[in-house]
């Protein structure tokens, strides 16, 4: 291998690859200890540039190459199919061409079933062609196949289900034809199945409905026609059901409210009809409904509203009519959930009209008028009379608070809460409950008369001006949003010297505190999912609205973790209403140094690509554990050129090693995620606004790293666990 190699930039074989010293003290190379066969090659990330020599098959016992983030081109020699013991072979990120099993390009040969023994095959975007051979029936041991983002055609083989091992099949993304193979309903095993945005037709075979272990089906975006079956309910463990964009009719079924695990449904985009089930209700788990672009009539069940965990909901573009409910999480969604339904009205939503009442004053009998008017009007005109007496006396009084205050109103939404309950809730705001600082005062601990646990955020009006701004804005920004990755206010306490904002509290405090204190550790996974959370945050204040809301100073303190280490981010005491147009200035920055954007430091031009630079300076931090004011940054220096110098070979050199401490045998999966992540962290950070992309793309690559990092750990440790696919979408 080592005369095939034309050029080692770290000279990590030149100088370690001898005839002089023992193979199995060779770098990358690990042997058994009794035999002295080789049984891992591991030759990942060295910068190496070459050609792949025929000799590599004669480590006919080798069970794991990976030869992954390198340059090696040309042919990959059809010797290594001969490569009976391999389990696991890794040779992404590489610049392969021709017939090849497992690269960029080419057709997938028969040859490919001789790998008896190989369990796990992963191949990401991709540019494979021709048909999913029939021999790939003979890999009896294998647990994951996923072949996506490529050009796959032809029919799904029906020697598939020979694979009576294999718990995750992966083809999205493709140009596969015909029907779904009956037999795949015969497949215990199969815990995920991913066919999606094909072009598979006909019906779902009736015995998929059977597979009662299967975790996620997505069928979505194919032209797959027919009635959803009663038997659906029989997929008592599904948390994830795609079937959307297609042609499938008739009515939902009512057995599907017996999916009691089901977290994700989507039906969207097809041709149903009837009405939505009352037996939804029963969806205990469901945080995502997605039923739009069909044609359902009828009302929105109110049994709707026991769904606590829904936090998506899309019904638009439908036929429904009556009353849209407003309990249980209904007041957390817009007018974007229920457009297209002109027989709709809501109690809540402006965009609606106005419930008509149901008129049962009319019902009521003669007797019940007589009293009504004898007995309950008199009282009733007298109390009205002695309110607005009061009313008049407290008016002036008021009207001096109101001035104070600048004409800032809470939300009627929010329960008010009074000065003395704060400062019961807070121990009269003792140091001790203190859990945060920022610009403008301090952020209280407190626990309310109901035993609800809250943040206080109390504003330090000795600097008055900017303080009340800070309320004001916060105030009317939260107003306007609801959504599970930012911070929730419960209600607000305002009077002539006090405002104070009372937040939904965060157990597990900031970003920044799991970042830089050696009691907590972060793994590499929790950290992507982390910034996901606050993409998706990111992207809600961006583009849920007509008029953006944009952040304007994000940073790890303002990212705070709940109990569930779900990121909510906080603090839009500087956020900025975008009006018309996608920028606008002004003449003075409030935001925090190292994070703020280069046009906003020096210009005040505040956008959206002013936060999607913030968001790349996080992503920076979060993965280095270095903060872009630490004191190493200086002449010129910064974190964003730390990490550009580093990459693309050097990338695992600066980020934090304690990503490295444990599961050694993923270090691989491990470097090549962190590179990606700090390509996008380049991206999002480039000087032109105009050169970034928007939350909406860095969303769709974050997502796509997380997805080819958990890919790329099952294909290491030879297996696909529950857990990892849970954390997969």
């Amino acid at each position: 291998l080592k005369a095939y190699i034309t050029y080692d930039p770290h000279n990590s074989l030149a100088s370690n690859w001898s005839s002089t010293t023992p193979v199995c003290s060779w770098i990358g190379v690990s042997c058994d200890p009794i035999l002295h066969r080789v049984t891992y090659l591991d030759l990942s990330n060295m910068g190496l540039q070459g050609t792949i020599p025929p000799h590599l098959a004669n480590l006919s016992f080798l069970p794991v190459l990976d030869l992954s983030n390198n340059s090696f081109h040309g042919p990959l020699r059809r010797e290594l199919v001969s490569l009976r013991w391999l389990t696991g072979i890794n040779l992404g990120h590489n610049n392969f061409t021709g017939e090849t099993p497992f690269l960029l390009k080419g057709k997938i040969p028969r040859e490919i079933g001789n790998l008896s023994n190989l369990i796990a095959l992963s191949v990401g975007i991709n540019e494979l062609t021709g048909s999913i051979p029939t021999s790939i029936g003979r890999m009896e041991k294998l647990q994951l196949l996923g072949i996506r983002y490529g050009g796959l055609e032809g029919s799904i083989p029906d020697e598939i289900c020979h694979l009576r091992y294999l718990s995750g099949l992966y083809l999205s993304f493709n140009n596969l034809v015909g029907p779904i193979p009956d037999c795949l309903g015969d497949m215990t095993s199969l815990r995920t199945l991913n066919l999606d945005s094909n072009n598979l037709t006909s019906g779902v075979p009736s015995t998929l409905w059977n597979l009662d272990s299967i975790l996620e089906v997505n069928l979505s975006s194919n032209e797959l026609t027919g009635h959803l079956p009663l038997e659906n309910g029989n997929l008592q463990v599904i948390i994830k059901l795609g079937l959307s964009s297609n042609q499938f009719s008739g009515v939902i079924p009512s057995t599907m409210g017996s999916l009691q695990y089901l977290m994700n449904l989507s039906l969207a985009n097809n041709k149903l009809q009837g009405h939505i089930p009352d037996t939804f209700g029963s969806l205990i788990s469901m945080e995502a409904l997605d039923l739009s672009g069909n044609n359902l009539s009828g009302e929105i069940p109110k049994s709707l509203e026991k769904l606590t965990s829904l936090h998506y909901l899309n019904l638009s573009f439908n036929m429904l009519q009556g009353q849209i409910p407003s309990g249980g999480t209904f007041c957390n969604f817009s007018v974007e959930s229920f457009l297209g339904n002109n027989g709709l009205c809501s109690t809540f939503l402006p965009e609606f009209p106005v419930c008509r009442s149901s008129n049962l004053e009319r019902s009521k009998d003669s007797v019940l008028k007589l009293i009504l008017l004898r007995y309950v009007l008199p009282e009733f005109l007298l109390t009205v009379i002695a309110s607005v007496f009061v009313w008049l006396r407290c008016r002036k009084r008021s009207a001096v608070v109101d001035n104070t205050a600048g004409g800032s109103v809470a939300p009627a939404a929010w329960r008010r809460i009074s000065y003395l309950e704060l400062a019961q809730a807070t121990d009269v705001f003792c140091e001790s409950n203190i859990i945060g600082t920022g610009g403008f005062g301090f952020v209280y601990k407190g626990t309310l008369p109901d035993g609800t646990e809250v943040a206080v955020k109390v504003f330090n009006l000795q600097q008055e001006e900017r303080a009340l701004r800070s309320f004001d804005v916060e105030c009317e920004a939260m107003s306007k949003i609801r959504h599970r990755n930012l911070v929730r206010i419960i209600s607000s306490c305002s009077n002539l010297d006090f405002r104070a904002l009372i937040l939904q509290y965060m157990p597990h405090g900031s970003l920044e505190k799991w970042l830089y204190s050696h009691n907590y550790c972060l793994d590499i996974l929790q950290r992507l999912n982390i910034m996901l959370d606050v993409a998706f945050a990111l992207h809600y204040l961006h583009h849920a609205f007509p008029t953006p809301i944009i952040h304007c100073d994000l940073k790890p303190s303002n990212i705070l973790l709940d109990k569930d280490m779900v990121a909510h981010v906080s603090d839009l005491g500087i956020a900025k209403l975008l009006g018309e147009g996608d920028s606008m200035t002004q003449t003075r920055t409030l935001a925090t140094i190292g994070y703020m954007s280069p046009e906003y430091g020096s210009e005040g031009i505040v956008s959206s690509k002013g936060d999607v630079y913030s968001f790349g300076i996080v992503l920076m931090e979060t993965f280095t554990r270095k903060k872009p004011t630490d004191e190493i940054f200086n002449q010129g220096m910064s974190l964003r050129n730390h990490v550009k110098d580093a990459l693309p070979d050097a990338a695992t050199e600066i980020a934090d090693a304690n990503l490295f401490t444990r599961e050694q045998h993923l270090s691989a999966a491990k470097k090549e995620c962190i590179r990606d992540v700090f390509a996008l962290a380049m991206d999002c950070t480039i000087e032109s606004p105009e050169g970034r992309p928007d939350m909406t793309k860095v969303l769709t690559l974050l997502k796509s790293i997380r997805i080819e990092y958990l890919a790329n750990i099952m294909a290491r440790t030879g297996g696909i666990s529950d857990q990892h696919i849970l954390q997969l979408h």
